[in-house]
């Protein structure tokens, strides 16, 4: 599977730390401290998922080598739906007139982009589809509660789009080598672990620890896994490595765990907070022309509810 073009979209609003103090008593020091973030993108009023998503897609078809049209899958994966049933993928179509594509959806918390990636994977290799657009679009600062001082704080917003084929469609495209997931609800917390309800208290984490714990171990299992089924590369052999964008700690403990240096890791969390599932995507496109030709990236995730995936990268 190739990469053909790539795309994002960040609210350019930035909330610091400072703005939580008088609203659930934590500190700058503390925040920076448990999380490493000093800031996070917030969509502005009148953007939603449905409208950060297509200027993600407007975005990646800058660079897009053939016809937006040609695209005959249309995946939308993510959590924090503005609508579930006009899904994003439904709206980019019609935005586009991409007549008689497949478009759905695909949930699975933090991991959902993998979960999407792997869907889109499956298509090409029953041969239902040869060009797909996945997108990952989250508006977690809709749902989330300021006041709430486990993860009231940790939130940002953002947007991301990939075009993807079977075969490659033009020179020196990135090849995705290998793509691994895996629900793990029956572990620990589990479904307990994050929960989104709108109606209700919106996002919550009510057992933080627990997802911090299996975080860490997960994404290195799932990378190792990827690894293996990408010719055996090793985890510790990688170029370089993405996190799922929850928390600096979380990145420095699977570093000091696979004997890495932190600079072997690419993040954004400082700067835009929590995106969910569109974090790890979401660095890679950022990053993507700083990559050097046959370089080894390896994206892992870990989502609430619980559930890990990872995909490596040869640029």
């Amino acid at each position: 599977m190739y990469i053909n073009a790539t795309g994002y979209y960040i609210p350019s609003e930035r909330v610091d730390n400072a703005h939580f103090l008088p609203i659930n008593g934590l500190t700058d020091e503390w925040i920076v401290k448990r999380t490493g973030i000093h800031t996070r993108s917030r969509a502005a009023a009148g953007e939603n998922q449905n409208s950060m998503a297509l200027d993600a897609v407007a975005d990646a078809v800058k660079t897009l080598p053939y016809d937006i049209k040609d695209v005959d899958l249309i995946v939308a994966a993510a959590y924090s739906a503005y609508d579930t049933v006009a899904t994003v993928a439904h709206e980019v179509q019609k935005a586009y007139g991409i007549d008689g594509a497949k478009a759905l959806y695909v949930s699975s918390a933090c991991s959902s982009f993998v979960n999407g990636l792997e869907v889109v994977e499956g298509y090409f290799a029953t041969g239902k589809a040869r060009r797909a657009l996945l997108i990952c679009s989250e508006h977690n600062t809709y749902y989330a509660n300021e006041s709430d001082e486990k993860c009231g704080h940790l939130w940002g917003d953002a947007a991301v789009a990939y075009f993807l084929s079977a075969e490659p469609c033009a020179e020196g495209e990135p090849e995705i080598r290998s793509i691994y997931t895996c629900g793990l609800g029956n572990v620990s917390k589990g479904p307990e672990g994050v929960k989104l309800r709108p109606k209700e208290d919106g996002i919550t984490m009510p057992f933080g620890k627990d997802v911090f714990v299996h975080a860490c171990k997960y994404m290195i299992d799932a990378l190792d896994h990827a690894g293996e089924m990408a010719g055996g590369i090793r985890t510790n052999e990688l170029d370089r490595i993405i996190c799922h964008q929850a928390n600096q700690r979380i990145v420095a403990n699977v570093a000091h765990q696979l004997e890495l240096p932190d600079d072997r890791f690419l993040n954004n969390i400082d700067e835009l907070g929590n995106t969910g599932s569109a974090g790890a995507p979401l660095v890679f496109a950022q990053h993507r022309a700083d990559f050097r030709k046959g370089e080894n990236i390896g994206l892992t995730v870990f989502g609430g509810g619980y559930s890990c995936g990872a995909f490596i990268v040869t640029v």
